[in-house]
């Protein structure tokens, strides 16, 4: 699916259904904040969430006074939703429309969080393009979390094919330069009930 064709698939979506509609809503993004609590010793330190859409997290971020946090997603809406939902707070967060494998990073982070949205890149040039925006925009030494659906979890999800991962497979398409620090499995329920089965992990940057 080319990068038009990405857009107007989740601009759909995110026009038609409400953030407590869609599979992956999490009303508290806890296995997040927890990872990056963890990593992240102050609130200075600049977070970018890929794919974040109407993610609760940013709230989170916010509430525990995270002072450079950007959102980025393809969908328009979806960022409109989250900051209609935060009201004035939505200042405190930078917002951007945008491809993550076509996207020009003008600063780096120190935290790169992406929950669902690179399992969703399914040609290679694309996963290629995504790594290639990843290694210019995460700083030395600043980590990646990154979730997708693990190898027991869905092969489909809003009517797309993805692709699952391991932390070992997930580590060998980002290729040199990331170093795996942690990883962990994550049983997501969704707002109907069901259960979807995700790996988190965790790498670092370094010199490759």
């Amino acid at each position: 699916m080319g990068s038009e064709s990405r857009q107007a698939h989740w601009e759909d979506v995110y026009t038609r259904k409400s953030e407590k509609e869609v599979s992956w809503f999490e009303e508290n993004p806890a296995p997040s904040l927890e990872l990056i609590a963890a990593l992240a010793p102050t609130n200075d330190l600049a977070i970018i969430d890929i794919g974040g859409g109407a993610s609760r997290l940013v709230d989170s971020l916010i509430e525990k006074g995270f002072r450079d946090i950007t959102v980025l997603d393809l969908s328009f809406a979806a960022l409109e939703a989250a900051k209609t939902r935060l009201g004035e707070r939505a200042a405190q967060a930078h917002w951007l429309v945008a491809d993550a494998t076509r996207w020009e990073p003008s600063q780096t982070y120190d935290i790169w969080h992406d929950r669902a949205a690179f399992h969703f890149l399914t040609e290679e040039q694309d996963r290629v393009a995504y790594v290639a925006r990843l290694r210019r925009a995460l700083k030395a030494g600043g980590h990646a979390i990154i979730a997708t659906f693990a190898p027991d979890g869905p092969d489909r999800c809003s009517g797309l094919r993805v692709e699952r991962y391991d932390a070992t497979s997930l580590g060998q398409t980002l290729g040199p330069g990331f170093e795996l620090v942690d990883t962990r499995q994550h049983t997501h329920v969704t707002p109907w009930g069901s259960t979807q089965s995700f790996q988190i992990s965790i790498f670092r940057r370094v010199a490759s």
